[in-house]
């Protein structure tokens, strides 16, 4: 049996050594990257190949890939890289892998075409400068050989390895049973549906509520399809931490039956929450993890690749043993895992690591995306930018060496942008060329600073430039589906500053090559309605399957009453508070026990809770609190204990109108005191006519379904299970419109 591996993985297992090190960064995007590729290509001269396809072997490798360039006139293979900044500071380590990966692309050229010997040359292309820097070496072919064949040695036991445990594993999968008796019924249809989906490499849209089972009801089903579908890699994405807790422990439950489980699953986090010495630059001179990380890399990965399940705990465990980054281990092992439990933006976003390892070892992959209903206003975060006037102030002020008139002269563009306005927010349909050319000019000049000396460059700069360098990536993707605004406002002694936002209105264009590239990505959550809503926003593939799975509640377990004869608009919300806390009252009076109360803002929250307070102090009440941390959170969530009686004060959409599980009596009731829709202000009236103008419904895609879907997962919160018992207040003359109750939930009820 022959193990495949792209040149890239095999040259980044076996040529890297030394210290890892990230002063050389950022790198160039990766639209940077390829648009740096073609200016190198479209100079070359007539008959220059560009992406050459090469394959070898080696005691059974398949070493595959595309070689950047190859020109027959000078007999020159050439392997091209992007950078910014001064070369000279580029790690040696990072230079040997250039030219591992450039040897061994010799080496397959040469045996393809029969070449005695060859030139190698890597052509480093400044993005910023557009200049070049080549340098080349000859080599005869056998001397190529030899580093190749060294090279697959390195990684030859490796590759044995995890072709004798991906056998054993296939074998557990194939004969792997469900953790229990038997499915229920919502989640065998859709088990089935989606390993349907799969089979036929269409996406799925799958929406069903809780208590059916969802993260079981797909993770078994794409378990079951790895071997008939040969896939690579399985990405279960969730928004929040509890979702990925629910995934590992689905895949703890899975595994259970076996001694030694051969299935290997990884838990990807976020680099500040995995960083042992925050306070410490990545490189070696700064953090002892970073120091020779590379040299200790093998034992770490050896030691990891023995626990079936590598959750954030396991990792930094294996990672601190062997004095390896916990982050960077957890980087390493996405390559050799099979199932990983992320947050969105590893695959979604524009530098996500695994839609880029997929795309550069060309894995076949499927895809779970767990409560799909948040993915919308993620992925517009994802590529979204803003940049705010003040905070150049206070750069200029703190008076940078060597930016000073870079930094006056953005400010200038800064000016005449707010300036030339005639409204106190504005759009604009174009991007300021010469505002973006005197930004892009900073960004470049703290580059070179950073190139020069990193530990010099302040954290005021370093946080501009991050935040500049993110503005103009964005801007890169601007069209239709972006808003660029700029809003004035008041700064210190009365100064006008501007805040400059590029907005994604759209995602559908960025996310939709993601949906197709994989085999098959599956959508689920309890609210995926209306899907043509989720299907434009997203860039669902045509062919996208809908499933939608009965409830497996009944009407009776939750009394559902709206309640028309009060308005919670703006307007007439002073008028609203005495009728709320009436009803507070009178329900908590013929049943006690725990309630959540939603609003829709902390002002109207308090105002509601004071009223309440005053005129019945003997009522227990708690209540969100603006930025609350996790530890306060969970403060709020234990006092809804079993029996209890109570009511916690919540704003809708917020931390607790979704992903709280508080079943049985700890939750009897929930107070909706609002429709749900978002603020009208300029920017969401101009989300409206972007939306109107591309979709014709800008009200209901920009107010409506997002406000609907927030109260109907608030509502989500009381009934979790079959035994349990509630009651949902919708308070809003709205509530009574066909249009709105047309998107409740088909068993519920309402009186």
């Amino acid at each position: 049996m022959t193990y495949t591996v792209a040149v890239r993985a095999l040259c980044e297992f076996s040529a890297k050594l030394g210290d890892l090190d990230l002063r050389f960064t950022p790198s160039p995007t990766a639209q940077e990257g390829m648009a740096g590729h073609r200016r190198v290509v479209a100079r070359r001269e007539a008959g220059y190949e560009a992406e050459v396809t090469l394959e070898g072997h080696y005691q059974g490798l398949r070493v595959r890939g595309r070689a950047d360039g190859y020109d027959p006139a000078r007999n020159c293979l050439e392997e091209i890289k992007t950078h910014r900044g001064d070369l000279a500071r580029q790690p040696a380590n990072h230079r040997q892998l250039h030219w591992a990966q450039a040897k061994v692309y010799g080496w397959l050229l040469c045996q393809a075409r029969q070449l005695p010997a060859l030139d190698v040359a890597l052509v480093y292309l400044d993005v910023d400068s557009d200049g070049q820097t080549v340098i080349r070496e000859h080599y005869s072919a056998s001397a190529l050989k030899t580093f190749f064949e060294a090279q697959c040695q390195r990684f030859l036991a490796w590759a044995q390895a995890q072709q004798a445990r991906t056998l054993a594993r296939d074998q557990e999968l194939q004969a792997l049973g469900f953790p229990y008796p038997a499915l229920r019924q919502g989640q065998r249809q859709l088990a089935e549906t989606l390993y349907k989906a799969v089979s036929t490499g269409r996406c799925l849209m799958a929406q069903a509520s809780t208590g059916i089972g969802k993260t079981l009801g797909t993770l078994f089903p794409l378990l079951k399809a790895v071997v008939p579908q040969q896939l690579d890699k399985l990405y279960f994405l969730t928004a929040k931490t509890p979702g990925r807790a629910l995934a590992l422990d689905a895949l703890r439950q899975i595994t259970q039956a076996s001694a030694q489980p051969a299935l290997r699953s990884l838990e990807l986090i976020a680099r500040d929450k995995a960083c042992e010495f925050p306070q410490n630059a990545c490189h070696g001179e700064s953090c002892p993890l970073a120091r020779g990380f590379y040299d200790r890399l093998p034992a770490a990965r050896e030691a990891a690749a023995r626990v079936p399940l590598l959750d954030r705990a396991a990792l930094r465990e294996v990672a601190l043993a062997h004095q390896v980054c916990p982050y960077y281990l957890g980087q390493e092992m996405a390559r050799w895992v099979d199932v990983l439990v992320a947050d969105y933006n590893y695959y979604f976003d524009a530098h996500a690591l695994l839609f880029g390892l997929a795309q550069a070892n060309q894995w076949r992959t499927a895809v779970l995306v767990d409560e799909a209903h948040n993915l919308v206003e993620r992925g517009r975060q994802m590529y979204s930018a803003s940049l705010d006037q003040g905070q150049l102030l206070a750069l200029r002020q703190s008076k940078p060496a060597g930016l000073g008139s870079a930094l006056d002269r953005l400010n200038r563009q800064w000016n005449a942008l707010y300036k030339a306005q005639h409204a106190p927010y504005q759009v604009c349909e174009h991007l300021p060329d010469a505002f973006l050319r005197a930004l892009q000019q900073c960004i470049g000049l703290i580059q070179e600073r950073m190139n020069q000396a990193p530990a010099e460059v302040e954290p005021k700069v370093l946080e501009f430039f991050f935040q500049a360098l993110q503005f103009s990536r964005i801007a890169e993707l601007f069209d239709e589906h972006f808003l660029f605004d700029i809003s004035p406002r008041n700064g210190p002694r009365g100064r006008r500053l501007a805040t400059l936002c590029l907005r994604n209105v759209v995602p559908a264009r960025l996310l939709g090559p993601r949906m197709s590239a994989a085999r098959s990505v599956t959508l689920f959550s309890a609210t995926l309605n209306p899907q043509h809503y989720y299907r434009d926003l997203l860039g669902m593939p045509a062919n996208t399957a809908w499933l939608e799975v009965a409830a497996p509640f009944r009407a009776e377990q939750l009394q559902v009453r709206i309640v028309s004869d009060v308005s919670t608009r703006y307007q007439q919300r002073q008028a609203s508070l005495a009728p709320i806390v009436e009803l507070i009252v009178a329900q908590f009076a013929r049943q006690p026990g725990n309630y959540l109360a939603f609003f829709s803002s902390f002002e109207y929250l308090e105002q509601v809770a004071r009223l309440l307070e005053a005129q019945h102090p003997d009522i227990p009440l708690w209540r969100q609190a603006p930025g609350m941390d996790e530890a306060s959170r969970e403060v709020f969530l234990a006092r809804f204990v079993e029996d209890g009686q109570g009511i916690g004060f919540a704003v809708l959409g917020g931390a607790f109108g979704e992903g709280v599980d508080l079943p049985g009596t700890r939750l009897i009731g929930a107070f909706v005191a609002t429709l749900g829709l978002p603020q009208v202000n300029p920017v969401n009236e101009q989300f409206k006519q972007r939306l109107g103008r591309q979709f014709g419904a800008g009200f209901d895609y920009a107010y409506l379904y997002p406000g609907v879907r927030k109260v109907i997962q608030a509502a989500g919160r009381v009934i979790r299970g079959d035994q349990d018992r509630g009651v949902l207040l919708l308070i809003d003359e709205r509530f009574a419109e066909p249009r709105v109750r047309q998107m409740f939930p088909s068993w519920w009820h309402c009186a």
